[in-house]
């Protein structure tokens, strides 16, 4: 089954072909364009300059990935398509292409909710043209999607969502915890603000924690001993601001050695629940997934916790964390609902039903 993948959720415009068979789907291409340098200049996503670029590239896109997989856009099965959540311009400019795709051609449309697409990075698989890049302990390969097992636990960690999903099966899911107020991502963004570093916060946090001394800041780990499965990191980024408001002007070391101390809240908030998630509900795998995925010290601490509990751990590759219709395509195909392109309708407030 061959599949075009269609992302335009928020600020990213993508576009993807994967070709799936049994258990197994293989990346044959996955195009994204990014108005990132856009929304730098104001410092986050203004909704209506993301769609009026999304709006150029739609098609750009969808051409190239057909292109570079060596197909004709004819011969597509089906389109997998992100209807929600998001930014309700930038999801209506990736539905109503679909949805002329769809009619045009006679395809049927699988709509997939973009949190759990992100999930479904863990199952690609990428040929020469895919271009996954390859990175140990976390490389995908054929033989480690095969071993994902089930039940598994699903952590997105993104800029809207940090949210905690028992997987039964595929298409078989039960939430059990999420965001209450700050996503990590959206902490991470502020915080960055905050330290006078650059946007989007997490990567420029990162690289300064890499500098930071470990002893001099102790932050709060918001809801970390709570007994549900809830997250908030509002608090967190209040404790910043007092800090950053006690120095006045923050020297590059106090900035280094604040970054740390919020990466290091963060990371340990999630892996805590998670790792208590896990041992709960008795699962076999735990799915990283979302923009924040990316972070090296979260990777390295999950995988370490997860060892102890002999469970297996799983991350896509770095390229693949952030929004990308690869990952929409591998959800479309192992949640097969197809419907009519007249049944299609953005849902910019989507949940998980």
């Amino acid at each position: 089954m061959i599949i075009l993948g269609i992302e335009s959720s928020c600020d990213e415009t993508s576009a993807a072909v994967i070709e799936g068979k049994n258990n197994t789907v293989l990346l044959r291409s996955n195009i994204i364009a990014s108005s990132l340098p856009t929304h730098i200049k104001t410092g986050g996503i203004i909704p209506e300059n993301a769609a009026r670029e999304q709006i150029r590239y739609i098609i750009p896109v969808i051409d190239e990935a057909i292109k570079l997989a060596e197909i004709k856009l004819s011969e597509i099965d089906a389109i997998a398509l992100t209807y929600g959540p998001g930014l309700i311009g930038s999801l209506l400019v990736g539905v109503e292409t679909a949805r002329t795709i769809s009619m045009v051609f006679n395809k049927p449309i699988i709509p997939v909710n973009h949190m759990l697409g992100h999930i479904y990075a863990n199952w690609l698989i990428a040929d020469s043209k895919g271009q996954i890049e390859k990175e140990k302990p976390y490389a995908i390969s054929h033989k480690q999607s095969a071993r994902i097992q089930f039940p598994s636990l699903g952590l997105v960690v993104s800029g809207g969502h940090t949210d905690l999903l028992l997987i039964q099966n595929h298409g078989k899911y039960k939430l059990l915890g999420g965001t209450r107020d700050d996503a990590a991502g959206e902490a991470f963004d502020k915080i960055g603000r905050l330290l006078g570093l650059g946007y989007p916060g997490g990567p420029y946090i990162e690289k300064a924690a890499l500098h930071g001394d470990p002893k001099r800041f102790r932050l709060p780990r918001p809801m970390i001993g709570s007994s549900d499965f809830d997250f908030s990191f509002s608090g967190l980024k209040t404790a910043v601001l007092r800090e950053t408001q006690s120095f006045g002007n923050l020297d590059t070391q106090t900035v280094n050695d604040l970054a740390f101390a919020a990466q290091d809240a963060i990371v340990d908030v999630i892996v805590k629940k998670s790792i208590k998630a896990a041992q709960k509900y008795a699962v076999k795998s735990i799915l990283l997934s979302g923009g924040v995925a990316a972070n090296q010290s979260l990777r390295e601490k999950l995988n370490v916790n997860c060892q102890m509990l002999n469970v297996k751990f799983f991350a896509p590759s770095k390229n693949l964390c952030t929004d990308n219709a690869a990952m929409i395509a591998s959800a479309g195909f192992f949640n097969f609902n197809p419907v009519s392109w007249n049944n299609v309708t953005a849902d910019p407030e989507l949940y998980f039903e």
